[in-house]
């Protein structure tokens, strides 16, 4: 769409339509106009699956890894195309927009957010999120860029302010989203956070540098509920308040036109970046222009999600997903890609030749973490956990005993596996509505006792969620219920819980996503059922999520470790499986320690006592301590892998694939170790006092030594690195995508060689340094990287294009990018940490970037 055909569109608004278009309609949707042929817009959380405007089981999405898990692929192709399967589940479920990537940085290890952000370094969350962008947008659908800026960490997260010097700003947090622009990304989020002294909505850096500088020309979004005010907001750049109908803006925005306050010329700016978003997604009607369809958008052509299914012309025309088996492959690949080997003393890859019984131990073994907490969750189509994977990997052949440890996790919603609806027997839970007097509104059979977006008809007072339980084991369960407000729980009659549970945060992640739970004890007897009746009254401001959870008796912790032990002692192998869970890292609320919760690390001592052979697995979107890591004999890292970890996981453990992943974060042995760990405010504010020293450069600075580098990973092959050359970029040569300040910078080849007796990968990375500079400096930063791949004793070279803004800083004093002459070391290795070659370079002052 030309801006032609934008301004003309714009001449057939009046103002109050204009202004109208600024406020979502529903919590999903952006309003329609009949009077442009501008159709409805939809919105759909992301980055590790797209959900969709409904938050409902029945609703399935492909699960992909955690943002960093994508992010340890160091592979732009392969995330390019994981973005491209969320592109057709986006348009499969009619949504324009997928709200990812999360761009914001790795800055503390206790952030609770961690695991839906790429890395500790702009570089290479830039690159990724760049790929990400493009697979999105390939098919006519819009990614968004968030959350801008600053915004990383949790506490507080809806009034922190946080101080940041203009220049670390510049070079650490603005420079993820500036690659976004570059890749051409349509839409940008703004965040709840302030930065120095303006809250994000308000903020001048939404003009400058993202929309003038930068020359961003698609709307900015603001996190749901994030618009506070309306003139300010309004005249800082924010475009779009979310969720609708109602917001700071409406009537209020009009009377601030109306008053000469706001200029009208500043709504036609508005709404001009809007109609250019429509016209990209394919939600502007063909009637309005031939060019109206943005020439990339496909939408005519694509073939419908079901049968007979006409795509309309105000919504993204559906595509047809992958089929199911070529879904899974690339997710199982997926995880293959980003998990990451940490230790290996010759235990991995297992031969399943020589096994006849495998150990799987852990909570995490049965029932993994597929994804982080929060609002990106989606419901998945279908998982693959490490005791399927594992299984089916090895057939009848080898015994797998599963032995689950002590009790990690909270007690989990109703499953439809231990529970059926009450009135027809059908497996599920049974859930209804009702009005004050107790009369049913509505009811229908669901297949968990999580939900998020009950139904609310007219007169809706109460949800009730009841079910059927067939305990599998007597004893004493454990039954839950959460949400806030008055609730009650039952069974069989007889009253459990009964109370009233205030609200006590803001946090929407927290209201309407993960609620506390209140849980009591009943005696169950095996092969009982018992009737299981949990109501919560829908008061006014406290939400609609309700949960209703139950879990089973488990041994006491010393005799769990004992049958674990036992199990080890008896088994070929014994593979951990530990992790984090949604209570100690969610969106909503940072992290207290990076402790494993439970008595997970006694359990891996214990087995690891019993069995020299112990691999453990660490599924986790975050850094965790691991203080028994020399004393197992492998550990690998499989974060939240997504549907298919458990399928990728057997593929690694017993060789037929090679983990490849590297770190995109370094992780400390102890939290009391790490430089920068700050995510409390001190009145509001959160300073970043560590300046442009953040991740591995920290860790440099203070000279100490961490668990694992950034960029560590092993493979199962050992490589040796020959020689390297430096020379300045050729303009002629086609160059990867480096992001911003790209045409001027270095190539840098390195040859080296597989000297193992297996193929494999190596990620060949970057580091410059310049000691004698008069700027402050990084004792070395990240600079790029290169991937190749080898034949045992075979040579190759791998070609590192390094982009010309890597050798600049910002100056403040002139608002640029500027080139400090020199000598600049080029530093080349496997990590950070470990540099295997290094050379020189001669710069001069050549401006700006």
């Amino acid at each position: 769409m030309d801006e032609e055909d934008l301004t003309r569109l714009l001449d057939k608004l009046d103002l109050r339509q204009k202004v109208r278009l600024l406020t979502g309609a529903t919590t999903w949707r952006t309003a329609a106009e009949p009077a442009v042929a501008l159709g409805a817009m939809t919105m759909s959380d992301g980055p590790a699956g797209v959900r969709g405007e409904a938050w409902d089981e029945r609703e399935t999405s492909a699960l992909l890894p955690s943002a960093t898990g994508l992010c340890a692929m160091w592979d732009e192709d392969l995330v390019e195309r994981l973005g491209q399967l969320l592109a057709a589940e986006a348009r499969c479920k009619s949504v324009h927009v997928v709200l990812a990537p999360t761009l914001n940085i790795h800055r503390s290890p206790l952030a609770g957010r961690h695991f839906e952000c790429f890395s500790e370094d702009p570089v290479l969350v830039g690159r990724t999120g760049a790929a990400l962008i493009r697979g999105i947008q390939s098919a006519g659908v819009a990614a968004t860029a968030k959350h801008y800026v600053a915004n990383d960490s949790e506490t507080e997260r809806l009034t922190v302010d946080v101080r940041v010097e203009e220049r670390v700003l510049r070079e650490l947090f603005l420079a993820p989203f500036e690659y976004a622009v570059e890749a051409g990304v349509h839409v940008v989020m703004s965040g709840y956070n302030g930065v120095n002294g303006d809250t994000m909505t308000e903020n001048a850096l939404l003009a400058e540098p993202l929309k003038r500088e930068w020359g961003f020309d698609g709307p900015v979004v603001s996190d749901w509920g994030a618009v506070r005010s309306t003139v300010a907001s309004a005249l800082a750049g924010q475009d779009l308040a979310m969720p609708g109908p109602h917001s700071p803006w409406g009537d209020a925005l009009l009377d601030a036109v109306t008053g000469g306050t706001v200029a009208e010329e500043v709504v036609d700016d508005k709404v001009r970046r809007l109609l250019r978003l429509a016209g990209r997604v394919g939600a502007l009607g063909p009637a309005e222009s031939s060019s109206s369809r943005s020439p990339a958008s496909p939408a005519s052509a694509a073939p419908s999600c079901s049968p007979g299914a006409a795509p309309s012309p105000m919504s993204p025309a559906p595509r047809d997903p992958l089929p199911e088996d070529d879904r899974r492959r690339l997710l199982r690949r997926a995880v293959v890609a980003g998990s990451v080997l940490l230790e290996n003393r010759g235990v991995l890859p297992l031969a399943t030749d020589a096994l006849t019984t495998v150990a799987l131990i852990g909570d995490h073994a049965a029932t993994p973490r597929c994804q982080g907490g929060g609002s990106a969750g989606v419901f998945p189509q279908s998982v693959t956990g490490p005791l399927d994977g594992i299984r089916d990997a090895l057939g009848d052949a080898v015994g797998v005993v599963h032995v689950p440890g002590p009790a990690v996790f909270a007690p989990p919603p109703l499953d439809p596996a231990d529970c059926s609806d009450p009135r027809t027997g059908s497996p599920g839970v049974l859930l209804r509505v009702l009005d004050k007097e107790g009369r049913e509104l509505c009811a229908e059979r669901r297949m968990s006792g999580r939900q998020l977006e009950p139904p609310q008809p007219p007169g809706a007072h109460t949800v009730e969620i009841s079910a059927r339980l067939l305990p599998g084991t007597g004893g004493e369960w454990t039954l839950g219920v959460g949400g806030f407000g008055r609730m009650s729980l039952t069974v069989d009659g007889a009253l459990l819980l009964d109370g009233e549970f205030p609200r006590e945060t803001d946090d929407p992640a927290v209201v309407h996503v993960n609620p506390p739970c209140h849980y009591g004890r009943v005696s169950l007897a095996a092969g009982t059922p018992v009737h299981v009746v949990a109501r919560r009254e829908l008061a006014p401001d406290t939400g609609r999520a309700v949960l209703v959870s139950a879990a089973p008796p488990r041994p006491e912790p010393a005799q769990a470790v004992a049958d674990a032990v036992r199990a080890a002692r008896d088994a070929d192998v014994a593979v951990v499986c530990v992790g984090t869970t949604e209570d100690s890292e969610s969106e909503g609320r940072d992290r207290e320690d990076l402790a494993l919760p439970g008595g997970q690390n006694a359990l891996v001592r214990a087995v690891a006592a019993a069995n020299p052979r112990t691999v453990v697995v660490v599924n986790a979107g975050s850094p965790v301590e691991m203080p028994w890591r020399k004393e197992v004999g492998a550990v690998l890292l499989s974060w939240f892998p997504g549907q298919e970890g458990g399928a990728g996981l057997a593929d690694m453990l017993f060789g037929a694939a090679e983990p490849r992943g590297r770190l995109p974060t370094t992780w400390g042995a102890r939290l009391a170790d790490v430089p920068v760990t700050a995510t409390t405010p001190d009145g509001g504010v959160l300073h970043y006092a560590e300046g442009l020293h953040i991740g591995h450069r920290a860790w440099l600075r203070e000279g100490r030594e961490p668990a694992y580098w950034f960029g560590h990973g092993l493979g199962y092959t050992t490589w040796d690195y020959r020689d390297m050359t430096v020379d300045p970029t050729d303009p002629t040569d086609p160059v990867e995508p480096a992001g911003p300040g790209g045409a001027d910078g270095l190539t840098v080849r390195v040859r080296l060689r597989n000297t193992g007796g297996r193929g494999g990968r190596e990620v060949v990375q970057v580091y410059l340094s310049k000691p004698d500079s008069v700027v402050e400096r990084p004792a070395r930063w990240f600079a790029g990287y290169a991937a190749v791949e080898a034949a045992p004793s075979e040579n190759v070279t791998a070609v590192v294009h390094v982009p010309g803004r890597a050798l600049r800083h910002w100056c403040v004093r002139e608002r640029a990018w500027r080139l400090e002459p020199g000598v600049f070391q080029v530093l080349v290795g496997p990590s950070a940490g470990r540099i295997a070659l290094s050379g020189v370079v001669a710069a001069g002052d050549r401006g700006s970037g």
